[in-house]
């Protein structure tokens, strides 16, 4: 069984983080745990480049805090021009997967007060009076009509990450 340690958390990234880890090395192949970390940049990332930065830093952290662990994984929500998405990083001791999720386009009012410093989570719970909405289906749910969630979007990432690290195609030096 993997150990995995997710530095989060947050319910809707662990959810993802478990239905990935389930799909792609079978139910019950990992044990996940969650990780208090820090990000080392802003409550709200607001470029692709800070983002990315904030999800290395998590892993990194969660390697201190859990060096026995099997998996490092870490999911870090921005924004990148007018969109949210999420930067995940998955790291194992030999290696590092990158993934970057669907974005979704931010109405101008709700950029106008991020760009005022305000979080996405706490503008959207403003505007919808969903308390936690972060760790809920997120700002993207809210817009889609639960069409996706948080959840959603992020586990899809995952995937894609994760099948870098498993599949032989990434291990070939060169073409047949």
């Amino acid at each position: 069984m993997y150990h995995v340690v997710a530095a989060t958390r947050n319910p809707a990234k662990i959810k993802a983080i478990t239905g990935a880890f389930a799909d792609v090395f079978g139910p019950d192949q990992c044990h996940i745990s969650g990780a208090e970390t820090e990000s080392g940049v802003a409550d709200q990332p607001m470029s692709s480049q800070e983002t990315l930065t904030g999800a290395r830093q998590r892993v990194f952290n969660a390697r201190q805090q859990h060096p026995e662990a099997d998996f490092w994984v870490a999911i870090e929500a921005g924004i990148d021009e007018n969109q949210t998405f999420g930067w995940i990083v998955i790291e194992n001791s030999a290696t590092r997967a990158e993934s970057r999720s669907a974005s979704l386009p931010l109405p101008s009012t709700i950029m106008d007060a991020l760009r005022q410093g305000q979080e996405l989570g706490h503008v959207m719970a403003g505007l919808t009076g969903i308390e936690n909405i972060k760790q809920k289906g997120g700002a993207i749910s809210v817009i889609t009509d639960g069409l996706l969630t948080r959840t959603s979007v992020y586990h899809q990432a995952l995937l894609l990450a994760l099948c870098s690290m498993q599949h032989p195609l990434y291990q070939q030096a060169t073409l047949p």
